[in-house]
Formats: C-alpha cells, structure tokens, sequence
C-alpha cells in the first residue's frame, strides 16, 4: 500500500488548501495522472499519482487545510504486467449465468469497457478546472480538443456557449455567476481560505522570525522617466519596473549582503551570486511573486519582455512553480496602483531585503542652484533583516539605487 501524501511543490511552502479530488475510493489511476488539486500562498497545482494503482482509501476533503507530509489517499500500487491489471478489473465485474460462449463474449466485452472507463481521467490544467468550476461547468462531460485529449480554456468556454444556446439548463452558467456575486455582496463575511490564508501564514511566519528595520528614501526620478519617453517615442518601450530591477540588481553587485540569506543552523550568511529578483504583482486572488531570473546577466529589453510574460501569467494564474521560487531579492512596485507615499514592507522570507517604490508626485524643489524647480519625486522604502545588515549599510546601498535612479547614464553607463 502506498501513501500519497502532500510534497513541497514550492520553495518555503509549509501548508496548502485542498481544492477539489478528482478521484474516489476504488478509482483506477495510472502514473501522472492528477488526482487533487491544491492551492498554496503562490500557486494552485496538481498532485499526481505515482504509480499505477486502485484508490484505497482518501484521506482529506475539499476545502480542508492540510501540512506537507499529510497523507492524501492510501494507493494499492498494481503490477506493471498488463496481464495481471486486467485480472484484477475481471474480478470486480459480475458474470452472468448464460452458456459458455456467450459468457466468455460477455466477460470479454464487459472487462474492455471497464478497462477503458477506469484508465479515462480527465486531463486539463488547474486554471481550466477553475474555470469550470466557475462556470458550473461539470468538466468531466467535456471531450478535450488539446493533445492526447486534454482539455482546453477553449474547451470550456465553447461546451458552456453551447450549453446555454440549446437551453439545456434553466439556469446559465452566466447567471448564476451574476447571481452569485449578487448574494455574495450582502454578506458581511469574506472567505480566509486560498492563497489569501497562504499568505497571512506566510506573512506572520516573517514578521515574528525577522526583526524588520525599515529605511525610507526620496528619489528624483524626473530623468528616468524622461527618458523612458524618450525610448517610448522610438517604439522601444521599457518599463518602469525593468529599471528599478536593473539598478537594483546593480546595487546588489556592490552590496551583496542584501542579495543574501542567513543559515541559522550553519550560523552562516549565504552570499547569492546570481540576482533573481521577485516582482510583487496584486492579483484577484491575492499577492504573488514571480521570479526574474539572472537579471545581472540580462538585458533591459529582456527584464521588460519577461516582467510583462510574467504580469500576464500571474493574472491568469498560469505560472509555473519555476517561475515562483528562488528569489534573492524582492521588489514591490505600489506606485501604478496609486500607491501611498510610504509603507513597511514586510520581508519575502529567507531573503534579507525588500524594497518598495511608491507613488510619483510632481512637486516644487530647491536645486543645487537654490532655485525652486518641479521635479517628479517618488519616494522608496526598503525592509532589511537587521541580524544581517546594519542601518548604515541599507543607508549605503539605497545612496546607490538613488544615484542610478536619478542619473540614468549611470545606469546606462553600468550596462556596457
């Protein structure tokens, strides 16, 4: 008897939800075939199965919260011999009482037909499920068009058109989502479940093992956007997210304690030497970061393409496990949102450090030459672990980020 249970699906994941079992008690499965599906602080994913077997006995139920090493179903592992699986499902079918030959038709007829029904399972993504699911959608009615029959958004949308067309429900799947939302407005109680419960988990899981310091800065970023409008005019767009990852990654190369984790147990400060920097980006379902990878390696245009990839996956809830963990160092850019003139960060844990840019406001200065001028001034805070970094160092290090910020030759200048 083998025990599927929970594994990390994701770096620092401790608990996940359970979202919905695809199979029941005497379901036959075979390896890699999904059986549930779960939701963690940055991910819904699919636990599949390891081996060929018959489903024993499930452990969980949908909507419960479950640890890393619970196990989920008791799974009777079957022998590779194809022989033997078919005896097996011979022996659960009943046989009539008719002659020889016709019982031995029957049996043969009926052991194809259960063979074929328990090794169909239905193949589509988490994202397609959910869809689905919200739609009212049974997805298991559905016959996939992707390969080897998956199932497709495509898929779903067309089954719930057509559904709604030939009137084969009193209800459509549109209605009952307006309706829904409707009641769901009146009610005075939100749901703490999903990836909202992941991150206060994870959140408070930092606060209380982390001694936060948070460093606040002014910076004139005046010339960067002029020449982010320069670059627009050309066809050469470049946002201004890609040049904070940039400047921030060349910081990091003169202050890499910040780029950095601490091992407690080694009592050691581990030195990262690629920059993988995580982007916080605000979704329906909550917050979640993906990973630009290598970014000391990369180019401007090539930070932009992928933060614009990401932005797209993180909305449609597509993103791999790959492209969600192994961060070094994490950014969080509130000022699109219209976000406030400050705030303390809470550190993405074991990272050292974590900076937020904030709104950019346009508003009357005194220059080097005493003379009142309007610049565009933003304002950053940065969060660092204190058992790693002093204040002088943070000080240090965001003297640099300004300087990149607010002289982008210089920027330009380290990418040579």
């Amino acid at each position: 008897m083998i025990e599927v249970k929970l594994h990390d699906i994701g770096e620092g994941m401790t608990q996940a939800d359970v979202l919905a079992l695809f199979v029941q008690p005497g379901d036959r499965v075979n390896p890699d075939e999904p059986l549930v599906e779960v939701q963690t602080d940055k991910m819904t994913a699919e636990i599949p199965a390891p081996y060929a077997g018959v489903i024993k006995e499930v452990k969980v139920e949908v909507g419960q919260t479950i640890s890393v090493g619970t196990t989920i179903f008791l799974l009777d592992r079957l022998s590779q011999d194809s022989e033997a699986e078919v005896a097996s499902a011979v022996e659960t079918i009943p046989v009539p009482d008719t002659s020889p030959e016709i019982e031995i038709k029957a049996l043969n007829e009926a052991t194809t037909d259960h063979v074929k029904s328990q090794v169909r399972r239905t193949m589509a993504s988490p994202y397609t499920r959910k869809l689905a699911r919200e739609n009212g959608i049974d997805i298991e009615k559905i016959t996939g068009s992707g390969p080897a029959g998956r199932i497709t958004d495509e898929d779903v949308l067309n089954y719930g058109k057509g559904k709604r067309q030939q009137g084969l429900t009193s209800e459509s799947p549109t209605q009952s989502s307006v309706e829904k939302n409707h009641s769901e407005a009146k009610t005075t109680t939100i749901s703490f479940k999903g990836r909202r419960k992941q991150i206060a988990a994870k959140m408070s899981q930092s606060l209380l093992t982390i001694p936060h310091c948070t460093h606040f800065e002014e910076v004139d970023v005046t010339n960067i956007l002029e020449m982010r409008d320069f670059w627009k005019k050309r066809n050469a767009s470049i946002s201004a997210t890609a040049l904070f990852v940039k400047a921030i990654s060349i910081s990091l190369k003169e202050y890499p304690i910040f780029n950095a984790r601490l091992n407690e147990e080694k009592a050691l400060i581990e030195l990262y030497e690629e920059h993988h920097i995580g982007v916080a980006i605000d979704t329906k379902e909550g917050l979640i970061v993906p990973v630009v990878r290598n970014v000391e390696k990369k180019s401007l245009i090539s930070i932009h393409d992928e933060l614009k990839e990401l932005t797209v996956k993180a909305q449609e809830n597509r993103l791999t496990v790959g492209e969600m963990t192994g961060s070094t160092f994490t950014i969080s850019n509130v000022g699109p949102l219209g976000g406030s003139i400050g705030a303390t960060p809470i550190i993405n844990q074991p990272e050292v450090g974590l900076i937020s840019f904030h709104k950019t406001k346009k508003r009357p200065v005194v220059n080097e030459h005493d003379e009142i001028v309007i610049r565009s001034m933003m304002n950053i805070s940065m969060s660092f672990d204190h058992r790693v970094a002093d204040g002088a160092t943070a000080v240090a290090f965001t003297n640099r980020l300004t300087e990149l910020l607010e002289e982008p030759k210089l920027l330009l200048l380290e990418l040579v």
